[in-house]
């Protein structure tokens, strides 16, 4: 969003500053310049200068966001956020919210040069007039002159089950024309990973069945140009496209060789394929109309996906392979449409906004069993065979205000009405009226002091692809289709408080409940099968804390600390046995450390880090398991900031060697009344992971 322009004298001021200060509006023509349009800053906001940045080296703007006291990034629209809707997200750019749905904000902040960025701005949401920020936002505040580039190469490599990964990066350019700013990337969003060890099935008295030696190896590629223009017409009025095009490749083998304690020894051949393109073409004009401003934004998405599963099992006997192989052929798309007009009246910024979406998903299934003559022969699966389509619209009335010096509101109020058509074996249609909206206030009773509490009803998005059967091959599994699903809802109440502690950093504590209503989890089909389907009535508690502590006033110059931990309470009734239990696959709890030393008078950096993630089991109609990695995630990493002007780092990961746990627990019908046909469990290697991140800007 640069369409706003910005002296290099003023630069060079907010370069002087070593501390990130707090300020006041300004008057435009303090910059020296009357001719210059200097943006305001934000009235109450904790202001980050460059300078405050520079012991990072930061080469980017998300560079900079990440090094923020007590703040971390979350939110922004996604493929799975239901159409555009309200903002959700805690960083924009500009003053702006960005209309994208392919790209992440982490994605954009890091297009943007860090010399461009003029400072990053910590605002209570509710003073901006953008429906939905609550709670500590960051404002990245940039201007882009001339045109500048930037690189990244990320290569890695694991000792273990995996080949070394090379082309994962992005290069890109940014740049201004006059009323015209750019911005051209090609990235390649990639990965590879594996681990290797035993699984042991056992019987339900803990003797052996067999011991299952196993190994997996997967990754994915997602190589993606796109684009972003904005064009500033003059007297308020600009323009923004966003065009994005992309290409997925993932690939999982999962080769296995069994030994039973009676019958031959098995070799399993099991792999999974995927690939598909996708596109974006969004965009969005805002220009001066009557008493406030008009916004439309529009946005067309689409990804098709290609999938083959096999697995088949031979015998070192001699006896007949068997096997199966499932091919899948999606096609999702999304359209929106959307207007956004906000003025100002009785001292408050009101908003008006309407949107209009239809979703669709395609799907056509295959499902083949390997024939004694060694060819698969197809079966019928009409369940996977269909589509889905949903036609939603929503509008909403929002205003916020300053209510006093220290207290501010906003409020929301709307509602949404959608149509859910099912085609295929199981052919449905059924509409639903859903109210949403959300009222929040912010408490700032000193500078370094803020509190914001937020009351929200929201509606979910659903996962089309429930509506449809599939299956999984090398755990045996099959999901059935669901042609009865509704979007979940839910009633939430958030507190936010955050504690600047000047030289020692800064604390951020969040708390949330949410009651939902028509939850989402496995579910019972009639027909003896189980499908995701709407459960009833279930409850989260979400405590999560956030903290930087710098290290500079006990003299330690350069070294930090950043914390964050979460912990979830949650209950629903099980479908299947009428027992309490958590959600399905939630997070329970969760630790993150991070240790940065930026050594001074260097331009080296070390650090380390740890981390834990504690996630919930599953329950299905014939089957209980979790699955999880740890206990304990630890790294080192070593970093110089200008290596012939390049920032080179380099990270050693896993050194706790954390390793692929997996269990279940399988019934030979119902639970939990059904005895138990078997049990498995898995303790797989990870191994060290080692990571290089070479950046640089031209």
């Amino acid at each position: 969003m640069g369409h706003r322009r910005y002296t290099v004298s003023l630069f060079a001021i907010a370069c002087a500053l070593s501390t990130p200060a707090q300020a006041n509006a300004e008057d435009p023509a303090a910059s020296g310049d009357p001719n210059v349009p200097l943006q305001p800053v934000t009235e109450g906001a904790r202001v980050f200068e460059p300078s405050y940045f520079e012991q990072f080296a930061p080469r980017n703007a998300l560079d900079m966001v990440q090094r923020l006291p007590g703040f971390s990034i979350k939110g922004g629209n996604d493929q799975g956020q239901r159409g555009l809707g309200q903002a959700d997200q805690n960083v924009i750019v500009n003053g702006e919210r960005f209309s994208s749905k392919s790209d992440t904000i982490r994605d954009q902040l890091a297009r943007i040069p860090a010399g461009d960025v003029i400072r990053i701005e910590l605002v209570d949401g509710n003073s901006l007039d953008i429906p939905g920020l609550t709670g500590l936002i960051a404002n990245v505040i940039y201007a882009s002159e001339g045109a500048s580039g930037q690189f990244s190469w990320r290569p890695g490599f694991r000792p273990y089950n995996t080949e070394a990964r090379y082309l994962g990066g992005e290069i890109s350019m940014t740049g201004s024309d006059g009323p015209l700013d750019f911005t051209v990337s090609l990235s390649n969003d990639n990965n590879r990973f594996g681990a290797d060890g035993p699984i042991l099935v056992t019987a339900a008295d803990g003797s052996l069945i067999e011991d299952q030696q196993t190994k997996f190896s997967g990754g994915f590629d997602n190589p993606k140009l796109a684009t972003n223009f904005t064009y500033d017409f003059g007297g308020g009025a600009f323009a923004n496209l966003n065009l994005s095009y992309g290409e997925d490749f993932i690939f999982r083998d999962m080769p296995e060789t069994g030994f039973p304690l009676v019958g031959p020894v098995r070799m399993r051949d099991a792999h999974v394929r995927e690939r598909g393109p996708r596109y974006e073409i969004g965009g969005d004009i805002e220009f001066p109309l009557g008493p406030g401003t008009l916004k439309l934004i529009g946005l067309e998405r689409y990804q098709r996906d290609n999938m083959t599963a096999v697995v088949v099992d031979t015998f070192d006997d001699g006896s007949t392979a068997e096997g199966s192989r499932f091919e899948r052929r999606d096609g999702e798309g999304e359209r929106i449409g959307r207007f956004e007009y906000g003025w100002n009246m009785w001292n408050a910024d009101w908003q008006l906004s309407g949107e209009a979406a239809f979703n669709r998903l395609d799907r056509s299934s295959r499902l083949s069993i390997l024939e004694p003559n060694g060819e698969f022969e197809q079966v019928a699966f009409p369940a996977g065979n269909g589509g889905v389509t949903e036609d939603r619209y929503e509008g909403t009335l929002s205003f916020s205000t300053q209510l006093s010096p220290t207290l501010s509101i906003q409020a929301i109020a709307g509602g949404e009405y959608s149509k859910i058509e099912q085609t295929g074996s199981a052919a449905n249609a059924r509409s639903f009226q859903r109210p949403k909206g959300s009222l929040a206030l912010s408490w700032k009773p000193a500078d370094d002091f803020d509190v914001s509490i937020t009351g929200a009803r929201r509606v979910g998005q659903l996962s089309f692809g429930a509506f449809l059967g599939s299956v999984n091959l090398n755990d045996d599994n099959q999901n059935g289709g669901n042609n009865a699903l509704v979007p979940p809802q839910s009633w939430e109440v958030d507190v936010e408080a955050n504690k600047s502690l000047g030289a020692w950093g800064s604390l951020k504590f969040t708390a949330r409940q949410a009651w939902f209503e028509d939850f989402i989890d496995w579910f019972p089909l009639d027909d003896g099968g189980e499908a995701r389907g709407n459960i009833g009535d279930a409850t989260r508690t979400h405590l999560e804390l956030t903290a930087t502590i710098n290290m500079d006033p006990i003299g330690w110059k350069g070294a930090r600390f950043d914390i964050n931990g979460v912990k979830r309470w949650m209950s629903v009734t099980d479908a299947f046995t009428g027992e309490d239990r958590p959600f399905s696959n939630d997070l329970i709890d969760r630790l993150n450390v991070d240790f940065r030393y930026d050594i001074p008078d260097s331009d080296w950096a070390v650090g380390s880090g740890i981390n834990t993630f504690n996630p919930a089991g599953y329950s299905r109609r014939y089957e209980v398991g979790r699955g999880w990695e740890g206990p304990t995630f630890a790294w080192l990493f070593a970093e110089h900031k200008d290596v012939f002007g390049l920032t080179v780092r380099a990270t050693a990961g896993n050194i706790l060697g954390a390793r692929n746990y997996f269990e279940r627990t399988v019934y030979e019908g119902d639970r939990p009344d059904a005895p138990v046909a078997f049990r498995e469990y898995m303790d797989r290697r990870i191994g060290p992971i080692f990571n290089f991140q070479i950046s640089g800007d031209f």
